[in-house]
């Protein structure tokens, strides 16, 4: 994740994870015994050919805790008395925390009280299951070990820790002969992990690390039923006709594999996009096919007018189904089905080195963030959902995946809301032991290159067909050498990858894919706005794989959540001291980088209210600038920008650092700049030139367009106005200056607000932007550049903001409610008599008991408001998240003051057809 280091420096610490996140529910297995002695229930699972199921849970247990031997914790009708229910996919601390064992990690430093010594032993999780015909072939399918498993069943090991190891291998054991009609029994004992020694996850200097270093299973074990011929493999393989999108042909793949004694002849059949799929399959004893429909044998697969997948924002996500199954003797003996899209993704090196992107044949800036799960793995659908969404929300197209690879459920939601995915192994533990010196991972074994090309190949087949998917990472901060490249490029043919691979994340190459074409430059604390914009560094140039200005705040509602008001009065009085919710890195753990400049630019805090008040400015202004350096660059005829990765887009605990929404998915000034600064058709000010640039996401072009920029004092005396009328614009990311601001203005005070406005042809605001500007600029010392941030010298002066006269703002509002969705309509109003604005004005959706209604998509917010200027936003959330409470509406902000309106008890809303 982190580049050049000097020699010597290194992460405090590291810790492990893969999988996501359940956000407020701890677990859905808490409770989930059974009443006789303590064990998971029983999953059963049906006999039907093909059928996958799920264990639905595991009764978990320390060795150091049972004296029994394996064949007796395997067998069915072992007393499980005293173990802990832990759900399908779980860490062991994620069981615990699920049965009440240790208080809430994520708030203080509860997570630092738990014991590391309760998981330096190996653990046993078991469950039982039944089968009603054990006639039937029965064989048991996972992933997701960490770190490694001894697996039994009946009380028969079938596989050993030599077998099953690393994160991302995927296991099918063949159980038939041991499984009986009835009650049947898997476990599995479960070794520590430690990511500088196993091809795991770890959690670097992201967050401080689990005590379990994630141990556990968190991916489904699956039980797969079937007959003689089982179907293995299946998938699709798209290729789009690019530029004109008319045609696209499909090469329809899977194994069969005989599983049985003797030779068989199978049929097998399915449909693909409405097209009838038939073939006879001869197999010898244990033989495996390749069977093969495409094009030149099977004429309807080649398309015409594909529905194609494009990501959000840039058209609609329509996926195909593949549906298979193989019979023997007119008897099913497997099926398989398969999701895919249609699209074109492509990423050649432009002129300057850099990567470009294109997605069917229309380049794309990728405006991403870094994805991280749960701290403890836990998965919640409905919570990734509503990152994801936050996602769309903000006008990002995509979220990179440094090691901690999601199950199949996160890229169906991705798939599905168009969010653009770029996974890949991570840096700096063992995944870069044989090739990043400068790090804690290990050496690599013989073994651990079989794992990780076996890990590679695994994820290669599950993540091919998932149109969201536009490129593996085969390293981060380091690349593979030529053996291990080879190693993960063979698998990845094998599986039938087409879109493209990147060496690194950082500005490396390998042997055959040759230069990355990215960058990992930093920073990753604080710098001031105009950064953004120089052409070095991690400036506006290029693709930058991870970067962000550090530090940011929570609202003061979350850090109540999360913090001891000890905490939190030593939180804005004291910069110098180790804040927990940081970081475990020594460079990362405390504030003073990022508390100077709030201090040196908006002046000292006064207060808890007034350090979190300033945050939000400084985290908005900050966050806006660099998505708006990197969109205002992306057509440049030199140096271009081609991507940009916010890191990160959010935490996997309570954190202080690199997030745009926090862990309970409030929103604050970072959120809502970066929400502004990717709005489709924008108007932006830029640090660089003091030039108003209009930068049009849309596909299509645009013109007869108004700009207007304004300069007022804090006070709202206005001391410039320019209007440039017939402004327009091209599409797909292109801009147009339509005019600069100058560089002196007679009574301009050393802090001013710009406030600029964009009109259409017919006269309707379609995009507004105020900033808070200096006479005195940010000074940066770029020759004192290090991996981590460069230097601020001097400070701009925006302590003028404090002079601001506090003005009220008025807000009416009122809630309808349909088919389980609320959406509140606030309209705020600076009802003051004088000349001052109301700056960014925050509209928090609140219950009953002034708790955040969360999570909400706001149309706009952080608004505003000049005197007798409106505005009205709404705000979409579940009702169910109001929990039985009216909701109301929170208005705070810079100089507004703060109160709170009722918004009306959710109404039915009226079809329009019944008014």
């Amino acid at each position: 994740m982190f580049p050049r280091r000097a020699p010597g420096h290194r992460l405090a610490t590291a810790a492990v994870a893969l999988g996501l996140l359940c956000s407020l529910n701890t677990s859905a297995w808490a409770g989930a015994r059974d009443p006789a002695h303590g064990s998971a229930r029983i999953t059963r699972v049906p006999s039907a050919a093909g059928s996958e199921t799920p264990l639905s849970g595991f009764a978990i247990r320390s060795t150091a805790d049972v004296g029994d031997s394996a064949a007796a914790v395997s067998s069915p009708g072992y007393p499980a008395k005293g173990w802990y229910p832990a759900g399908p996919r779980s860490t062991v601390l994620a069981a615990l925390l699920a049965d009440g064992v240790y208080d809430d990690p994520f708030v203080s430093t509860n997570l630092q009280k738990i014991p590391k010594s309760l998981f330096q032993v190996p653990w046993w999780y078991r469950s039982d299951f039944t089968v009603a015909d054990p006639a039937h072939r029965t064989y048991l399918d996972f992933s997701g070990v960490i770190s490694a498993a001894d697996v039994y069943v009946n009380g028969r090991q079938v596989a050993t820790t030599a077998d099953v190891t690393g994160a991302y291998t995927r296991h099918e054991l063949d159980v038939t002969s041991l499984v009986k009609d009835g009650t049947n029994t898997v476990a599995f004992r479960i070794q520590p992990n430690n990511p500088n020694k196993n091809l795991t996850m770890g959690w670097l200097d992201w967050l401080q690390p689990p005590p379990d270093q994630n141990m556990g299973i968190v991916r489904d074990v699956l039980v797969r039923r079937g007959g003689p011929v089982a179907l293995r493999d299946a998938h699709v393989v798209t290729k789009l006709a690019v530029p004109s999108l008319e045609t696209a042909d499909l090469t329809v793949k899977a194994q069969a594999r005989n599983d049985s004694d003797a030779p068989v002849t199978a049929e097998v059949s399915g449909t693909v996009a409405g097209v009838t799929l038939t073939r006879s399959v001869e197999l010898a004893a244990h033989q495996t096919r390749t069977v093969t429909f495409a094009p030149t044998d099977t004429p309807g697969l080649h398309l015409t007018s594909p529905k194609v997948w494009w990501p959000a924002g840039m058209g609609g996500q329509p996926l195909y189904d593949l549906d298979l199954t193989a019979s023997v003797g007119g008897t099913a003996s497997d099926t398989a089905h398969e999701s895919f899209g249609i699209r074109d993704v492509r990423a050649p090196l432009n002129s300057d080195g850099a990567r470009q992107y294109s997605i069917n044949g229309r380049r794309l800036l990728i405006k991403g963030g870094g994805w991280s799960p749960d701290e403890f793995l836990r998965w919640d659908r409905a919570y990734v959902e509503d990152r994801l969404k936050y996602a769309v929300d903000l006008g990002l197209n995509a979220v990179r995946l440094e090691g901690h690879i999601e199950p199949d459920e996160f890229f169906d939601l991705a798939d599905r809301l168009g969010v653009l995915t770029l996974p890949g192994w991570e840096c700096c533990d063992k995944w870069e032991g044989q090739t990043n010196p400068g790090e804690s991972g290990e050496k690599w074994t013989a073994t651990d290159y079989r794992v990780a090309q076996a890990s590679m190949a695994a994820e290669a087949a599950r993540l091919r067909d998932h149109p969201s998917v536009v490129s593996f990472l085969i390293g981060s901060d380091a690349a593979p050498d030529a053996t291990i490249e080879k190693n993960y490029l063979d698998a990845l043919d094998a599986a039938d990858w087409t879109v493209p691979v990147v060496p690194a994340a950082s500005d490396k190459s390998t042997p055959q894919l040759g230069s990355s074409g990215m960058k990992m430059t930093g920073p990753y604390d604080w710098v001031p706005p105009g950064y953004w914009y120089a052409k070095r560094e991690g400036g506006a140039t290029g693709f930058n794989s991870e970067t962000s200005a550090g530090p940011d705040i929570p609202t003061l509602d979350t850090l109540r959540r999360m913090m001891t008001p000890a905490e939190l009065d030593t939180l804005w009085k004291n910069p110098d001291a180790k804040q927990y919710h940081r970081s475990p890195s020594a460079t990362f753990g405390t504030l003073k980088v990022y508390d100077a400049a709030l201090t040196g630019r908006y002046g000292a805090p006064k207060s808890l209210t007034d350090y979190v008040r300033k945050a939000q400015l400084a985290q908005y202004e900050n966050v806006r600038a660099q998505y708006e350096a990197y969109e205002r660059n992306q057509t440049d005829a030199s140096k271009p920008s081609t991507g940009v990765v916010y890191w990160m887009f959010n935490s996997g605990w309570t954190s202080l650092h690199w997030q745009l929404m926090d862990r309970y998915l409030d929103q604050g000034g970072a959120y809502f700049g970066a929400k502004k600064a990717n709005e489709p058709l924008h108007v932006q000010y830029s640090y660089d030139d003091r030039s108003v640039a209009v930068v049009n996401n849309r596909h299509t072009p645009v013109s007869g367009l108004t700009a207007r920029a304004t300069l007022f004092n804090p006070d709202g005396t206005q001391k410039y106005d320019r209007t440039v009328t017939g402004v327009s614009v091209q599409g797909d990311g292109a801009h147009s200056t339509a005019l600069a601001l100058p560089v002196s203005v007679s009574g301009l005070a050393s802090t001013y607000l710009a406030r600029l406005t964009l009109t259409d042809a017919d006269g309707r605001e379609v995009s507004r932007n105020v900033y808070w500007l200096s006479t005195r600029s940010d000074t940066l010392d770029w020759a004192k550049t290090d991996w981590w941030h460069t230097p601020t010298t001097g400070y701009a002066d925006l302590t003028g903001l404090s002079s601001m006269a506090q003005v009220p703002v008025t807000a009416t509002a009122s809630t309808t409610e349909a088919d389980g969705t609320s959406t509140t309509t606030v309209t705020v109003h600076n009802a003051g008599t004088g000349k001052t604005p109301s700056l960014l004005t925050d509209v928090h959706l609140v219950d009953a008991n002034g708790r955040p209604v969360l999570p909400v998509r706001w149309s706009d917010n952080a608004v505003s408001l000049w005197p007798g200027e409106s505005a009205t936003l709404t705000a979409t959330y579940r009702t169910a998240d109001l929990h039985g409470s009216s909701p109301q509406v929170r208005v705070s902000g810079w100089n507004a003051l703060e109160r709170t309106v009722p918004a009306g008890a959710p109404e039915p809303s009226v079809p329009l057809s019944s008014r």
